[in-house]
């Protein structure tokens, strides 16, 4: 073969080698890309972490330009909780944790010191976070504006447990086909049953009336009673499908009054039709409760 033809070699290698280098980076850039949209959908959508994380004024009012940079005030009778800064800032946030450390902090409530973090994070429920859901949650909260915010630290009233369970791991998405089991997995991480469930004398949810609601909060705007969801007379049984989507979305009851806050309808708007699908497949299957304790 002549020098030529060497040459048309070495050309032709190369070219093949940078086209498979950009087909390999197209497809890491589309899944990234997919990664943090399912963030995205998690994080502003049924998880809801700015009802409790997005920085607000005086009023209550969000404060879009901070972001998720914390310091709204939780004061109950067990704790006064601050919302801590989880933007990327690496001196009053979370830009100095590792993705494994946001993991625990997310699934198990450890602190990369090892110190547990409080309610009312939802531990219990988060721990059924799927792997490949925690990270697309932990991609999203990488992508976002650090903001400096350092916010004060929570006081509790009442002894912390040791743990809140044992370490996490291996937890799959369950498939989307059954409706009624993804519609579950989608009410775990969201937390649904943390306020529509009652609880008992020790604080405790009472797992045997999961989603008769009852429980009461109280804030600016009075006091609200979470609503029985279950598929009996006093919750959700004489409600259409349509009804229920437009009060986990717009706030809007039945009759159309408008429900009241915690509910973070500003967030719940964002989910999407195929997930408020296996929602309400999955109110639609708990246990039928008389409302309340």
């Amino acid at each position: 073969m002549g020098e030529r033809g060497k040459t048309g070699q070495k050309l032709f290698a190369v070219l093949l080698l940078a086209a498979a280098c950009s087909t390999l980076a197209q497809a890491r850039s589309a899944a990234e890309t997919a990664l943090l949209e399912r963030g995205r959908v998690l994080v502003e959508g049924v998880m809801a972490c700015g009802n409790c994380h997005q920085a607000r004024d005086a009023h209550g009012q969000p404060l879009p330009a901070r972001g998720l940079s914390g310091g709204q005030v939780i004061d109950e009778p067990p704790f006064r909780a601050v919302a801590p800064n989880i933007t990327p800032d690496p001196a009053t946030g979370i830009g100095r944790w590792t993705d494994e450390q946001l993991a625990k902090a997310i699934r198990e409530g450890l602190r990369p010191d090892g110190s547990l973090i409080g309610p009312p994070m939802p531990f219990g429920f988060y721990r059924h976070i799927a792997d490949d859901d925690l990270k697309a949650v932990i991609a999203y909260l990488r992508a976002q504006p650090a903001v400096e915010h350092a916010v004060e630290k929570s006081t509790y009233r009442m002894p912390l447990p040791p743990a809140y369970g044992p370490p996490v791991a291996n937890v799959p998405v369950p498939p989307r086909s059954d409706r009624v089991r993804y519609g579950e997995y989608l009410a775990r991480i969201g937390h649904c049953m943390d306020c529509h469930t009652p609880r008992g004398p020790d604080g405790q949810l009472v797992m045997d009336r999961l989603g008769a609601g009852g429980q009461a909060f109280n804030g600016p705007w009075g006091q609200s009673l979470s609503r029985n969801l279950t598929p009996h007379d006093s919750g959700l049984k004489r409600w259409s499908d349509a009804e229920i989507a437009r009060a986990i979305r717009e706030g809007l009851s039945r009759d159309g009054h408008a429900l009241k806050p915690p509910m973070g309808y500003a967030f719940y708007r964002h989910i999407p039709r195929r997930d408020m699908v296996a929602l309400i497949a999955y109110l639609r299957s708990l246990k039928p409760l008389p409302a309340g304790g």
